[in-house]
């Protein structure tokens, strides 16, 4: 995780395009200044942090599925519940499947786990659109490089 930059995913564990699931990890940093303030001798990773993290493993799925045509954005956090703490240098598994799929927008359960025991969960439902420009398409290709997103997943040409 590199909190000062929003990339909260580490690396892309598996992602399996016909059952429209994905598992990633993150490795929270052992340091940030974000603990100095949430909470002072008590360091912990804010729970909207935890949101995004499953929103952005989410949105991986669906670039996937989309076959790198369209974006995710999120549009609604549903269900949210923070089960336990997260604490500095706990790795996460974040697991994450669609749904339901509309037009122009798809729901997907997402969960974090450490160590096997549930840490959080929520629905989460995304508006998705073609690539606004072509530097947030390569962006999000360089991106997909550095969390080892599966070559076969990625589009050629």
């Amino acid at each position: 995780m590199q909190l000062e930059y929003f990339y909260l995913i580490d690396r892309i564990v598996d992602l399996n395009i016909g059952e429209k699931t994905i598992t990633a990890e993150a490795q929270v940093p052992q340091q940030n200044t974000i603990f100095e303030g949430h909470f002072p001798g008590f360091p912990l990773m804010p729970g909207v942090l935890l949101i995004e993290t499953m929103a952005q493993t989410s949105g991986w799925l669906l670039v996937a599925l989309m076959k790198f045509e369209r974006m995710p954005f999120l549009a609604v956090v549903k269900e949210a519940k923070m089960r336990s703490f997260v604490t500095p240098g706990e790795l996460l598994k974040i697991d994450a499947r669609v749904v339901h799929e509309g037009s122009g927008f798809t729901i997907t359960e997402a969960k974090i786990s450490v160590g096997g025991k549930p840490r959080c969960n929520a629905t989460l439902t995304f508006r998705h659109i073609p690539f606004p420009n072509p530097d947030l398409r390569g962006h999000m290709d360089a991106m997909a490089k550095r969390i080892g997103f599966p070559e076969e997943a990625m589009p050629h040409g």
